[in-house]
């Protein structure tokens, strides 16, 4: 049956709009995306072990360099550069099938020796060798988490150029690199998993929080990191704002180990005399979870059974069994205003309990407050934290509850570390940035991510 004009005319104007609606949804080629962060990176090299770790490394040293393996948002292992994994003979040997068709910057193939090679590098202890398609990592001691291993950044495969020019598989190269300022990224036309939407990404290092608001507010950013504590006075009126599960441990480290049973009682009533839920009404204006355990509920599962109440008068019974407390220096990074208010708190608390605490911004110090970006895989997460405060990490047989949970009190109970909060990372974009969203351990993937244009073809605002 024929349609009238008037129905033609419905039907072709409907048309019409669904064919700009899914023009306007489809992604598109093109476009630089400018993103601003905190830290100053001073190197790319994901095997310099000189650098701190910084969500700010975390996402953008992968968009150059690829491991073997790569976790998901849960920490499970997923294939990356190797397609397929097994242990041989027991945790002691393992073998990784690599996947065929990968080429660096530079043009040249990866091979299972070149991966090797690198690995090398970044781990002397192991032995090494390529065996066909695949190469065999043999470890001193047994290593049944050894894929979650590889998953780290620090074994991210790079080829060397003799003039030191750093080539990897990643879906970007390197087109300008200034250390501690500004890095541009280009699309890699041949990567393996198919070309990126975006032409590139220019990242601006050492940008602070509100010197990046202002940057987005003014059209000069596109992508920006959100401070926590501030992120509820954020307009969402000219951007969308993103944040991730609690991902972040703020906590007080101590420098050297308790040096005998009084300091230990000593350690323990600070613990107690820390009132987290009033510093997290106040100074972190609710953002974040108080924490008295290493891993945030999401990862672990039982970080209710850590205690994070404050009880004064077991704090004050344990001051007074100890004759004399000499006070104790808490240091904290000056270009972190966060970290000083929790100090000047932190010491006020401890006042209560008979104890003195002076905040300084030396870096020598009996403490420090510090910010440990944990990863999302339990074990890796628990082995890092130990890392950061001069523990070896716990031999963990399993990925089960009941061995996270002993390892993790286990690590406590050394009291060379208080836990205080989870925090979540925040960022904030235009618009016009399309697919895109950190995932639960705000890791980006900007590979996938494409910028919006108007009717004009430049970027929608």
């Amino acid at each position: 049956m024929k349609l009238c004009g008037f129905q033609w005319l419905v039907a072709s104007s409907v048309l019409l709009v669904a064919l700009v609606a899914s023009a306007d949804t489809r992604p598109q080629y093109g476009g630089t995306l400018q993103v601003s962060v905190r830290e100053a990176l001073t190197s790319l090299d994901p095997t310099d072990t000189t650098q701190p770790d910084s969500f700010a490394r975390r996402n953008l040293i992968p968009l150059i360099f690829e491991t073997l393996v790569t976790t998901d948002d849960s920490g499970h292992i997923r294939p990356l550069l190797a397609t397929s994994w097994r242990p041989l003979n027991g945790n002691q040997r393992w073998q990784f099938r690599m996947r065929s068709g990968v080429k660096f910057s530079d043009g040249a193939t990866l091979t299972p020796g070149i991966a090797a090679a690198s690995l090398r590098l970044a781990n002397s202890s192991w032995k090494i060798v390529s065996d066909g398609d695949s190469i065999i990592i043999e470890c001193d001691v047994l290593c049944s988490h050894l894929p979650e291993e590889l998953a780290l950044l620090c074994n991210a495969i790079v080829k060397k150029a003799d003039d030191g020019k750093l080539n990897g598989t990643g879906p970007f190269h390197i087109a300008d690199w200034q250390s501690g300022k500004k890095l541009v990224l280009s699309a890699e036309e041949n990567y393996w998993a198919g070309r990126p939407f975006l032409d590139a990404i220019e990242i601006e290092f050492g940008k602070g929080y509100r010197e990046q608001l202002v940057s987005l507010e003014m059209g000069k950013s596109d992508l920006i990191e959100i401070s926590a504590e501030q992120s509820h006075r954020i307009s969402t009126a000219s951007h969308r704002s993103s944040t991730s599960e609690p991902l972040e441990l703020l906590a007080l480290a101590f420098t050297r180990d308790a040096q005998s049973p009084e300091e230990k009682s000593l350690r323990e009533a600070l613990a107690l005399s820390i009132e987290r839920a009033s510093i997290g009404n106040v100074i972190l204006q609710g953002a974040g979870k108080p924490a008295a355990s290493i891993l945030p509920d999401w990862i672990s599962g039982y970080a209710f059974a850590f205690s994070t109440e404050t009880d004064l008068t077991r704090a004050r019974h344990l001051r007074d069994e100890v004759r004399t407390a000499s006070p104790w220096t808490i240091a904290y990074d000056p270009a972190d205003p966060l970290a000083g208010l929790l100090a000047e708190r932190i010491a006020l608390n401890a006042r209560d309990a008979g104890l003195q605490l002076q905040p300084t911004k030396s870096a020598v110090a009996d403490l420090r407050v510090v910010r440990i970006p944990l990863l999302s895989d339990p074990v890796m997460a628990l082995a890092k934290v130990a890392a950061s405060v001069g523990l070896p990490p716990s031999q963990i047989d399993s990925n089960s509850a009941e061995a996270l949970y002993s390892a993790e009190r286990e690590l406590l109970a050394t009291q060379k570390l208080i836990p205080l909060f989870h925090l979540p990372v925040v960022y904030a974009a235009t618009p016009a940035l399309q697919d895109w969203s950190p995932r639960l351990d705000g890791m980006w993937n900007l590979a996938d991510t494409w910028l919006a244009r108007n009717p004009s073809g430049s970027i929608n605002p």
